[in-house]
Parts: C-alpha cells; structure tokens; sequence
C-alpha cells in the first residue's frame, strides 16, 4: 500500500474549503426537504447534474424527508431492494423508477 503524498498547506485548505462547501449544500438540501420546499423525487432526478446530490446516501434523503423516520426508511429499502449504503449515483434504473414511485405515492 502506498503512504498518501504529501498535500501542500494550498491544497490542504482547497480540501477543507470544498468539504465545509459540502457540508453546507447537504444541510440546505436537508432542510429544504423538511421544509417541503424540495420533493424527494426532484432530488433523485436532479441528482445527474449535482456532484453534492449525486453523492448523498439514499438513506439520509429518505430520512430528511417528513414522514419517514429511520427505521420507515430502512424499511423502504428493505422492500425496494437498496442497500443501506447506496448513493444515489450508485442506484439501478430499476431501483431508481421503484424508489420514485414509492414517494410519488406518499405524496
């Protein structure tokens, strides 16, 4: 296994300044979602074209959503056949249209 090179103070803040950004974005997103200004459904959709979006844990966002409390949203994806580790880039067609359905539903 090879050390990991050695970042210059530049690139160290350049890191931390994209990850507060980051951060940042998700808890807007976060509150958004809860706030009901944002449905879960654009956020999958919108996810091909947002690098912070397209990163999120499928079950984060159905956690954020109002409704679906963890152990409702682990149980969602039990059924649909996600893992709880998956992102959102990381979805099957399949699971994508299943998952969009099941919200769509709850609206």
């Amino acid at each position: 296994m090879t050390p990991m090179p050695e970042r210059t103070s530049e690139q160290r803040a350049e890191a931390l300044d994209k990850a507060l950004a980051t951060r940042r974005e998700r808890a807007r997103l976060r509150a958004a979602l809860k706030d009901r200004q944002l449905h879960p459904v654009e956020v999958i959709a919108g996810a091909a074209d947002n690098p912070v979006w397209r990163s999120v844990k499928v079950l984060w966002l159905l956690e954020a959503v109002p409704g679906l409390g963890p152990i409702r949203a682990e149980r969602l994806m039990d059924t649909l056949g996600i893992a709880q580790s998956r992102r959102l880039q990381g979805l099957g067609e399949r699971q994508r249209a299943a998952l969009i359905e099941s919200l769509e539903a709850r609206s």
